[in-house]
């Protein structure tokens, strides 16, 4: 298998194309800035042709640096819950309504009467209860299609339009157990001809659009394929690929998505699965994180501590690290208060203590996933700032008890690079 891969990210900042050999090997990276989508309270929104414009002008900035003539197969990846109506030659019929739009609070408790725990459609930024609010303030006019972030820039490139994927689907409420859209979005109005064809992301579709390739320099006989969300696709990124292989994001939450050979839910603690092919991606997502550190250290403090971090000394402390009252998962509870007492005179010790405690956080996370049936956890990847610490990863390695590795790849255009690549999930 010959020729180059190419992945696009269509991301809240902007827009970054990577393309790939076909052993997977990284040809060359670009990116585009986005601008701020217009927010108005609850409603994020922003203008659909901006995200197609930036598309162009990544593929068009990675062209100046690699041969696009030999790319095979593109998979675009995009913000999950984003949302828009587009007439049947994709012109759109309404704003993109972004993934963190939650405007749409009536229409949520709408699709909380009917559809399942389990569903990813709960929520009022759920794309399903945007497609409502869309649907109720008359946006339908001529709209033939409802269709996410990536599946309409795959369909421009491809002008093929109503494609999906199994991940972008699940938040519009599409079965991916059953695989297939659940007859109670009957009893909310939905019309079927408006729901998008679902495929296994990697997918291809169509080749390209003639004259859209020959603007890029990229050939017509380059395959289109269904693509993902641009989480799922971070995840891919990072080469976790056996069940039981799991990723941490320590960010400003702390994240844990591992996976899975059988779909995990549990909607009272916000845990979900992507159907990866045969396989699951079950995730959940804690309050602790670095927002907890940053209620007790400035960034600069925590640099200038670190040296004085002793991974293989416990400090004994047992702590809940939070930035104020209130935890999703593990522990699902709105009221559970941030335990960092007793605090230890010396700053290092109270900084060990904290991470300990974070740590401590994300193996009880893993273990409830075990719980509600994830397999044995194999090895953890780090990704996300706080992976960058060497001793954290240390200490998290011993209270695992697994190993644990910082990530050599994280840009979801790569993950969706190597989607193209493989032609669905690994």
């Amino acid at each position: 298998m010959g020729g180059l891969y190419l992945g696009i990210d269509v991301g809240t900042g902007g827009v970054r194309a990577c393309a790939i050999d076909a052993q997977a090997g990284i040809r060359g990276f670009a990116s585009v800035a986005l601008p701020a989508p217009r927010v108005d309270g609850n409603a994020i929104d922003q203008t659909p042709e901006l995200w197609w414009q930036a598309a162009l002008a990544a593929i068009r900035k990675l062209g100046d640096t690699v041969g696009l003539g030999d790319v095979t197969r593109i998979v675009v990846d995009g913000t999950s819950g984003t949302l828009l109506l587009v007439d049947a030659a994709g012109r759109p019929c309404s704003p993109g309504l972004m993934y963190n739009d939650a405007r749409a609070t009536r229409e949520a408790t709408r699709v909380a009467a009917v559809a399942p725990r389990e569903s990813g459609a709960h929520g009022a930024s759920s794309a399903l209860a945007k497609l409502l609010y869309l649907l109720s303030h008359d946006y339908i006019g001529d709209a033939r299609h409802a269709v996410h972030q990536a599946d309409w820039i795959a369909g421009r490139l491809a002008s093929h339009h109503g494609i999906s994927d199994e991940n972008n689907a699940l938040k519009l409420g599409y079965d991916p157990v059953a695989r297939a859209w659940p007859p109670w979005l009957d009893q909310l109005g939905v019309r079927d001809d408006l729901l998008p064809e679902v495929l296994t992301p990697g997918t291809p579709f169509s080749e390209m659009d003639p004259q859209v390739a020959r603007s890029l320099g990229l050939p017509p006989t380059a395959q289109v394929a269904a693509g993902t969300t641009d989480g799922v696709a971070a995840f891919i990124a990072t080469r976790a690929d056996q069940p039981g292989d799991a990723v941490t994001s320590l960010g400003t939450t702390l994240v844990v998505k591992q996976l899975a050979t059988q779909p995990i839910f549990a909607a009272d603690q916000g845990v979900y699965s992507h159907r990866l092919g045969e396989r699951w991606l079950a995730g959940g997502a804690s309050n602790s994180g670095g927002a907890a550190l940053l209620m007790h250290f400035t960034a600069a403090e925590m640099e200038r501590l670190a040296p004085q971090l002793t991974p293989d000394q416990p400090t004994g402390l047992d702590y809940y690290p939070l930035p104020k009252p209130g935890e999703r998962f593990p522990i699902a509870d709105p009221t559970l208060a941030a335990r960092v007492t007793p605090r230890p005179v010396e700053d290092g010790r109270f900084f060990q203590g904290l991470l300990e405690g974070i740590a401590s956080v994300e193996a009880l996370a893993y273990r409830q996933l075990a719980r509600l049936g994830a397999p044995r956890l194999r090895r953890v990847i780090g990704i996300g700032g706080g992976a960058k610490n060497d001793a954290w990863t240390r200490i998290r390695h011993r209270v695992l008890g697994v190993p644990v590795s910082v990530a050599e790849q994280t840009e979801a255009s790569y993950g969706a690079a190597l989607l193209a690549l493989n032609g669905g999930p690994p």
